[in-house]
């Protein structure tokens, strides 16, 4: 066994686990897409318990990053992006913790936000299962959910000018703070999502891939 042989097996961990963590993390969004549809505690609970495991699977990952000399891709891209992914799924569990808290109903704008953040995901699992063999391809991927995130922030922009057209009164404004504070979060998740896409280029373009 050759020098690269022995610190491969170690190397390849690191990918294996961020596509796990991606993985989880498309589940947990599928999860709440569901909660969407017809809002239930044991739909709540699903999300809540993907981002548990995620979080577990990402607590993994930086004890393998502590104890490893050589990495794939820089470390600090391996830490960036593993945050990115693990802050889409917390915002997407934090979104299901107001609703419950502050007895929100799901609407169409969630439920578009929604769709999009569960497209983004998708993509980003994608990238990470390409990003090993065909980083090409996992820059399309990347691409195609930061792309995604844009979608995501006219949805919002769009429930956002809506709440601020209703009536001026108590009700609505006390309506208005909550739905806020909900499209925040789902906004939010957005961004994280359109974060690991970034990561993701820039670990492309450093393996030298046009």
């Amino acid at each position: 066994m050759g020098l690269r042989d022995f610190f491969r097996p170690r190397q390849d961990n690191f990918i294996r686990l961020l596509t796990e963590q991606a993985k989880v993390t498309l589940q947990g969004l599928e999860h709440l897409q569901d909660y969407m549809k017809h809002k239930a505690p044991t739909k709540a609970r699903k999300v809540d318990e993907a981002e548990k495991e995620a979080d577990e699977l990402r607590r993994i990952l930086i004890d393998e990053l502590n104890r490893t000399f050589v990495t794939p891709i820089d470390r600090e891209d391996i830490f960036a992006l593993s945050r990115a992914i693990d802050d889409v799924l917390d915002y997407a569990n934090t979104t299901v913790e107001e609703m419950e808290i502050l007895k929100v109903e799901p609407n169409d704008y969630m439920r578009r936000m929604v769709s999009l953040l569960v497209q983004a995901g998708n993509e980003i699992y994608l990238a990470m299962q390409r990003l090993q063999e065909h980083p090409a391809v996992a820059a399309d991927h990347a691409q195609r959910a930061k792309a995604l995130e844009n979608r995501a922030e006219r949805v919002y922009r769009e429930a956002i000018a809506e709440l601020f057209s209703g009536p001026e009164d108590v009700h609505h404004l006390m309506n208005m703070l909550k739905l806020r504070e909900v499209y925040r979060h789902l906004s939010n998740a957005a961004d994280r999502g359109d974060e690991a896409g970034n990561v993701i280029s820039d670990i492309v373009v450093k393996m030298g891939v046009s």
